[in-house]
């Protein structure tokens, strides 16, 4: 790690250490866990775009007017995955209870900020219990929640945007609500374009280590650009099958400006 990067690394780290304490807290002396998950997510918006700004993340949203004419109803946001940034960056535009692996919520430090921050679990190696997860997950849209959902099932390399599974988009179908597709590009990296030599450094699959990952961010300037795609209303004749298709190729269209 550079010299010049120190000052920018100790104010994220601080402000992540803020966000954890109070976080905690609130973790520990909410009893009702729908009364605390609201406060999470608010509180986790809130420090998102602060750490996201410190980090020198510049985002530019298209489609605004979709998202405005959603802040006061529940939906299942459904976005493309390629850094653990993309969850910054959503939260930063709405509150939001982000669904994730219980893998992730086993991870040191991103784990504990899953947790603290409201998110919902699944447990893609055990099949068995998706059933009960979709469940969980249509009741927290039901209790006014909106919840975002990584179809891809694991972060990318950026290059485009892989298959959908299907699977959770039964929680749209279960709670008879609204999908929102949301399309998370990132464009230039210290102003040259995003793209094989650089996207490592936003980037975070396979088995890339978390810190040093998030070390080497520093220093750098990123700029994003996130699409809101006017939401698809509930369809009882529709399948999740369906339902994923639509959205990914809209995903695609824009990701790869088509």
């Amino acid at each position: 790690m550079k010299l010049k990067n120190l000052p920018q690394t100790a104010l994220v780290l601080v402000t992540f250490l803020i966000y954890h304490i109070w976080a905690w807290i609130l973790f520990k002396f909410c009893r009702n866990r729908t009364s605390w998950r609201k406060r999470a997510v608010k509180y986790t918006s809130t420090m998102s775009r602060i750490i996201a700004k410190e980090l020198n993340f510049h985002v530019t949203l298209h489609g605004g007017e979709n998202l405005a004419q959603m802040r006061d109803k529940s939906y299942l946001l459904v976005a493309n995955h390629c850094s653990y940034m993309d969850i910054l960056l959503l939260s930063w535009q709405q509150p939001a209870s982000f669904i994730t692996s219980v893998e992730m919520g086993n991870t040191p430090f991103l784990g504990s900020i899953t947790r603290v921050g409201g998110s919902l679990y699944t447990e893609r190696d055990k099949p068995v219990s998706l059933p009960q997860e979709i469940k969980r997950f249509a009741q927290a849209i039901r209790e006014g929640f909106k919840v975002v959902l990584f179809p891809e099932g694991t972060s990318t390399d950026g290059s485009t945007i892989k298959d959908f599974r299907s699977s959770l988009f039964q929680v749209a179908v279960e709670a008879q609500c609204p999908i929102l597709p949301v399309c998370i590009k990132y464009t230039h990296i210290d102003r040259q374009p995003f793209g094989r030599d650089n996207h490592q450094l936003v980037c975070w699959y396979g088995d890339m280590d978390f810190m040093p990952h998030f070390l080497s961010m520093m220093g750098h300037r990123f700029e994003v650009e996130i699409t809101v795609r006017p939401a698809i209303a509930f369809d009882a004749s529709k399948s999740r099958a369906e339902l994923s298709q639509q959205v990914r190729q809209q995903l695609l269209e824009i990701y790869h400006n088509v």
